[in-house]
């Protein structure tokens, strides 16, 4: 009896031994939690992800209520899936072959810790560790209490006595106890982009992914929207919101199991990129950044966009640049005389700005088309024989600042550099090259052409220190890859689309450290650059080469959901036969500017525009910084409603645009119910943007309470002949 009450009290001591090693890590933002907590085995499990609860000594408990009991599946819900040991039943998020070839991995749970950050975030990093070789793991968690945003990512590090081969190294691993999940995802391609696609996931595997190396934007957005429980709305249910924010090939894979939870994993696209990774190097993964909103998708949306002002974007705070570009109107055939007339035509709207674009460098190849001079950036003689410094000075004249294009990682084969440096470019030798928009792609693994791309930006800044203003395009995916620079070092070429964008990042942080305050506009062949991490380096982005309004609405209003309008480049240009004010209706909820001739407009429209323009500059700062509040989507109503509300509810501009031209469109029956002001507040509405002779419709004399406006509503009267209504709100 004496031996059995011995061998009891072993047994109670060692369970109480185990579950008081038992460790819980909260992951909290102000309204969500991700909760890891060890099991008795030291491996890391995610048992909570939902609200924050108000005691957070409760987050222990929360894995009790779910009961993962079929055989093997009980791992599904690790921190961090491993491949190789007994978890096949979901994706891995990191596989990897030791040096001795064995390609097993097991990761157990060695410590953590919890620091506040001095910008203001709180970081958990938890370390993890092979328990039979010395492979470690670093997990991060940044998380931005205010904006209720997190951000993950991952540090890899041994001390093998050699290299390790990583096949598969992601940024991040969730586990989501939900049920009813709907993806929306984005399709598209030139002149398409984000095209939203709402897939039901059923248990088996979704995968988002890029293979493209750069312009990796293309054909599928690096962001989703996640509804969970159900289909959520603007104002209702509870959704998942984000981005795996790195600028080359990506995956987002979403992984319904036997229980119907849902598994995702998110990083750098695996694809034809094993890293060898040496001893005592940290190989560090992009961020993985979400949101969960508890309030719909309008709130996730303003938590995504509050953060890139207040967090990620350069000046995110400040202003931006109003601006006329001569693409449109101009393509490349143009000359030093017709840009400085060009000039005169900014000044005369109104705008900040004349942006100089493609056709204005090359000389033995000149660049008047897209098939020759890439490469070579030096002014074109014929086009400019005074040069840049003579622009720049003719519209400082005008009163207008001067920026231009430039497309530096790229390279056309009728080129100087191309017979110079043939070594510098991405291809094989012994295969025919494969051209998209008749170029090739600079090798940035090579420090030589890093030294070269940003030197085509220093010159530039050099030569003409008041330039105020640049446009960096990138058009061709990566074909062919093969590096002459990574094959001489005995580098593996399945580090190229890895190292191509650690390259790009080492140029543009130099670029920045130089020249910190100078604006620049992503672009990519339209949207094909649009991920987070590049705006630590642009402070704005070109959605789409469509500038036909309509089509713009529904990009515009599907890149809203994730990114703030200050960044989104909107202009009017003379694609569609659309009305002018429409166009510029439809420009004025991001960051306008125009691709025209300002001489071939008529003595209205002119008129117009100005009034247009000094309009905006009433508002354009409601709509950079303000709240977003998308009223009535273009996919199931026949015009679209949006609006945006400052921080302290005295001001909103709201847009109305119709997108039925059919003469059976219902618009004019129903309000449209306003959203985001003060209930308690006094309102005046007023409609600007008025074309000559148009007829107000609503009665600026009339006062409305915030809760009228939100409850009742206003009718813009959207039709036919009223295209596109704006009207401004504001607190008496």
């Amino acid at each position: 009896m004496r031996t059995q009450y011995i061998i009891l009290t072993l047994i109670i001591c060692c369970n109480l031994s185990l579950q008081s090693q038992q460790v819980t890590i909260p992951i909290e933002t102000k309204n969500s939690a991700v909760v890891l907590q060890t099991d008795n085995n030291k491996h890391l499990k995610i048992i909570y992800t939902g609200k924050a609860l108000k005691s957070g000594y409760e987050y222990t408990a929360t894995g009790k209520v779910f009961h993962l009991n079929s055989q093997g599946a009980a791992s599904n819900n690790n921190a961090f899936s491993v491949a190789g040991i007994d978890n096949n039943f979901t994706e891995p998020a990191i596989a990897v072959v030791h040096v001795d070839g064995n390609n097993s991995l097991d990761l157990l749970y060695e410590s953590h810790n919890i620091t506040a950050t001095a910008d203001g975030a709180t970081l958990t990093t938890v370390t993890l560790k092979d328990p039979v070789y010395p492979f470690f793991v670093d997990l991060f968690y940044k998380t931005w209490k205010e904006e209720d945003i997190i951000e993950q990512w991952t540090s890899i590090y041994h001390k093998e006595k050699g290299e390790v081969i990583l096949n598969k190294y992601a940024s991040a691993n969730l586990y989501l106890y939900n049920k009813d999940y709907y993806l929306t995802s984005y399709n598209g391609s030139w002149a398409r982009e984000m095209q939203p696609v709402v897939t039901p996931l059923r248990q088996g595997m979704h995968t988002i992914e890029s293979r493209l190396g750069t312009r990796e934007n293309l054909l599928t957005s690096p962001n989703f929207m996640l509804s969970l429980d159900g289909e959520a709305t603007e104002t209702s249910g509870t959704v998942m919101m984000g981005q795996i924010a790195w600028n080359g090939n990506f995956s987002l894979q979403f992984e319904t199991d036997v229980y119907k939870n849902l598994h995702i994993v998110a990083g750098i696209n695996p694809y034809q990129s094993a890293y060898h990774l040496k001893p005592d190097i940290s190989f560090e993964t992009p961020r993985f950044v979400y949101t969960i909103s508890f309030e719909g998708v309008g709130k996730g949306s303003r938590n995504m966009q509050n953060w890139i002002r207040n967090r990620t974007l350069i000046d995110g705070k400040g202003d931006r640049l109003t601006l006329l570009n001569n693409w449109e109107a101009t393509y490349f055939d143009f000359d030093q005389d017709e840009l400085v007339a060009l000039f005169k035509g900014a000044n005369e709207l109104g705008v900040d700005m004349f942006l100089l674009d493609d056709g204005w460098f090359a000389n033995k190849y000149p660049r008047d088309h897209d098939r020759a001079g890439l490469g070579d950036w030096e002014p074109n003689h014929k086009k400019l024989p005074d040069g840049i410094p003579y622009l720049v000075k003719e519209a400082g004249k005008q009163g207008v600042k001067f920026g231009i294009w430039i497309e530096p990682e790229m390279i056309n084969p009728k080129s100087e550099l191309y017979e110079k440096h043939l070594d510098w470019v991405l291809r094989q030798d012994n295969r025919p090259e494969i051209y998209f928009r008749s170029q090739l792609v600079l090798d940035l693994t090579n420090p030589e052409v890093q030294d070269f791309v940003f030197g085509i930006v220093d010159n530039l800044f050099t030569e003409n220190p008041e330039l105020a203003f640049i446009k960096w395009d990138c058009n061709a995916p990566i074909f062919n890859g093969h590096s002459k620079y990574l094959e001489k070092r005995n580098i593996p070429q399945s580090h190229l689309y890895v190292e191509y964008t650690r390259g790009l990042e080492k140029v543009l942080k130099r670029v920045r450290q130089k020249y910190s305050k100078v604006p620049m506009m992503l672009c990519s062949g339209g949207g094909g650059r649009t991920d987070f991490s590049l705006f630590r380096f642009f402070t704005e982005f070109w959605p789409s080469d469509n500038t036909d309004p309509l089509e713009r609405v529904f990009i515009q209003w599907n890149f809203s959901y994730y990114y703030p309008a200050m960044t989104m480049c909107n202009h009017v240009t003379n694609w569609s036969n659309k009305p002018l004010k429409y166009k510029i209706d439809v420009a004025s909820m991001g960051k306008l500017g125009f691709d025209i001739k300002v001489n071939e407009l008529n003595e209205t429209d002119l008129a117009f525009c100005k009034n247009a323009i000094a309009n905006y500059n009433q508002f354009k700062h409601t709509v950079w910084h303000g709240d977003i509040y998308r009223l009535q989507d273009p996919y199931d109503n026949d015009f679209a409603s949006l609006m945006f509300v400052n921080d302290v509810k005295s001001e909103a501009v709201v847009f109305n645009y119709l997108t039925n031209w059919r003469y059976v469109a219902e618009t004019t029956v129903r309000p449209i119910k306003l959203q985001g002001l003060d209930p308690s507040k006094k309102y005046k509405v007023t409609e600007i943007n008025l074309y000559e002779n148009q007829r107000e419709l609503i009665d600026p004399a009339v006062i409305y309470s915030g809760d009228f406006l939100m409850k009742v509503g206003i009718n813009p009267m959207v039709n036919l002949s009223r295209t596109s209504v704006v009207l401004k709100v504001q607190a008496i």
